[in-house]
């Protein structure tokens, strides 16, 4: 299929070829303004506090009151999906590809070491960050990368790791731009955009010599930039038509201390000699300089970053998302809000018709009008119509919450109605049909590959063993286990499996609940093995950690109880049939003396 591969000229000259990836880089950028025009339109409408600041600001009303119902309906998708995303502890497993993959060892150790770096990293805060992304561009993008993080103790001098692994990194929808008509995001040549301070590079350049950077371009960019940084805007010929994204003209970009950084990864074919070169990474300095040009170093086969789009469209990779057509709605909320507000206001303080020569007056109360034979003054009335719209107001809001697949329900309301429990299950399974798939979705396409990233990362970058934190089954405590890198190359995948488990679960157990209470239950319950049922409610309900169902576990503790009960009974007559030392004290002193 089309736009797997980016052409340009790769060219003799590394300046050159620079250019021409800056210029693939602006045209794929300028292709997608209208809908980074509409991912700003929604923004401004989720943190509005008035309708100044959004697209309903050049209505001629005197109120600019907004009911953020996109904002109520961001949050609630946003906290019922990190809730399923993330149910309890174990909302990931390792599926092993082979018998030695499967063994308990390595199970433990690659579950293990993830589920530490995972707590230890952040994931879940960067999680929460890509799930918003989720629900407010329909886009989110993320990268994996290997960081080791290290201090010197001012006291000591001695070197402190605070976090050594891989890491989630989000990428703002803004700075990542790809060819939309490749079959996958995976296949896409594409550019990511990173803004760094001079420092900043330097420092990456000095701890990390693996990014394999040309130094003498860096240093050429560097040398030219302090150059250029002392011309004033007049000096340099045409500024105004370099703009650089973010810093004005490029005298004041090179003033800045930042510096941009695009970094293409994918495969491209180069056009004067006909060559396709597959997999590279090519890092371009002020669109001007080529830093680097590396193969890709991942196992996989590709780069490390990954995208999930809420609705897709076809032949597009830029998804909707779940708010973007409820914009219209939302301008049209306010614009009512507002509307009625004006028309009471206008009830309030209305305007005066005045006919005739009246003299000048004061509206209000007990003030006098001195009005001539002719004159007259009156309150114009509103338009009756205009306080009508409390009730298309409030249908407006259900037809939003419905059409962002975020059902009431979710919120604890009920819809009208009597219902037996059976009938609100029901109801409740299909409303939240859409909001499951879409969880569903980010779960299965984008948090799964984002694990296995993370542990090849691991795998690739893992030169000395770690310690992970685990919980001994036998005694209840925590244990520490070293995880080697041999531990982490054995075949197969971290699956999370928190909101897929989460909706089976608790669907298989509501239906169960339902028949078991239906004339049905009582008809098979002979039929029904007592023991199969307490293990499929261990499983599906998560008391496995917790082992209190056994084999007639009831019975042996039962039978334990009445032995207890008897001894503690035959204990109480054996007490009570011997005498107290008080009384055979008392006997002894009223018993007669046998030498008398």
């Amino acid at each position: 299929m089309a736009g797997k591969v980016a052409q340009f000229e790769k060219a003799v000259n590394a300046d050159t070829m620079a250019r021409n990836l800056a210029a693939l880089y602006n045209q794929w950028w300028i292709q997608r303004q209208n809908k980074e025009s509409e991912w700003r339109e929604l923004r401004n409408y989720l943190f509005a506090t008035d309708t100044t600041t959004t697209s309903n600001s050049g209505l001629p009303w005197k109120n600019k009151t907004t009911l953020p119902k996109l904002t109520q309906i961001r949050d609630n998708l946003h906290a019922n999906y990190m809730d399923d995303l993330f149910p309890n502890d174990d909302w990931m497993k390792w599926e092993g590809a082979t018998l030695e993959a499967n063994f308990v060892a390595t199970r433990k150790a690659i579950q293990a070491y993830m589920k530490t770096k995972v707590k230890e990293s952040g994931f879940r805060e960067t999680i929460s960050q890509l799930v918003a992304d989720y629900i407010d561009y329909g886009n989110c993008f993320a990268d994996v990368q290997y960081i080791n993080e290290q201090h010197i103790d001012p006291v000591t001098g001695e070197t402190i790791t605070t976090y050594n692994g891989p890491k989630v990194i989000r990428i703002s929808p803004f700075d990542i731009v790809f060819n939309p008509t490749a079959p996958s995001f995976s296949e896409a040549p594409k550019f990511t955009r990173y803004i760094k301070s001079v420092g900043e590079l330097m420092t990456e350049i000095e701890e990390r010599p693996d990014l394999n950077y040309d130094q003498a371009a860096v240093d050429r960019a560097l040398e030219i930039r302090n150059s250029l940084s002392q011309f004033k805007i007049e000096d340099i010929n045409k500024s105004e038509a370099y703009i650089v994204d973010g810093f004005g003209s490029l005298q004041e970009y090179y003033q800045s201390g930042y510096i941009e950084i695009l970094e293409f990864e994918g495969d491209f074919y180069d056009t004067v000699d006909r060559q396709l070169h597959k997999n590279k990474i090519i890092t371009v300095i002020d669109r001007s300089y080529i830093a680097r040009i590396i193969d890709n170093p991942s196992y996989i086969g590709r780069d490390s970053k990954h995208h999930v789009g809420w609705r897709k469209r076809p032949d597009n990779l830029y998804a909707m998302g779940p708010l973007d057509n409820l914009v219209g709605l939302q301008y049209r909320v306010d614009h009512l809000e507002n509307l009625k507000a004006d028309a009471l206001d206008l009830t309030i303080h209305p305007p005066l018709k005045i006919k005739g020569d009246v003299e000048p007056f004061t509206w209000g109360p007990e003030q006098t009008i001195h009005i001539p034979e002719d004159g007259d003054v009156e309150a114009m009335p509103p338009n009756a119509a205009a306080f009508q719209v409390n009730n298309e107001i409030a249908a407006i809001l259900n037809i939003m919450e419905e059409m962002a697949g975020a059902p009431k329900e979710a919120m604890g309301f009920r819809t009208p109605g009597e219902k037996t429990a059976f009938e609100v299950q029901q109801l409740q399974n299909a409303a939240s049909r859409i909001f499951q798939n879409k969880i569903n979705q980010f779960e299965i396409e984008f948090l799964e590959p984002i694990l296995n990233t993370m542990l090849e990362v691991a795998k690739r970058n893992l030169n000395l063993p770690e310690l992970a934190k685990v919980m001994d089954d036998d005694f209840g405590v925590v244990d520490f286990i070293s995880i080697t890198k041999e531990d982490l190359t054995a075949r197969g995948k971290i699956r999370p499996i928190g909101a897929r488990h989460y909706a089976a679960r608790a669907q298989l157990m509501q239906n169960m609940i339902g028949v078991f209470n239906s004339p049905v239950g009582q008809i098979i319950s002979p039929h029904i093995s007592a023991k199969k049922l307490a293990n499929m409610v261990e499983e599906y309900m998560g008391f496995e950690k917790y082992d209190f169902i056994k084999d007639n576990a009831a019975l042996f503790e039962g039978a334990e109880q009445e032995k207890l009960k008897m001894q503690i009974q035959q204990d109480l007559q054996e007490q009570s049939m011997q005498p107290s030392i008080e009384e055979e004290m008392l006997q002894q002193q009223l018993a007669p003396n046998p030498t008398e």
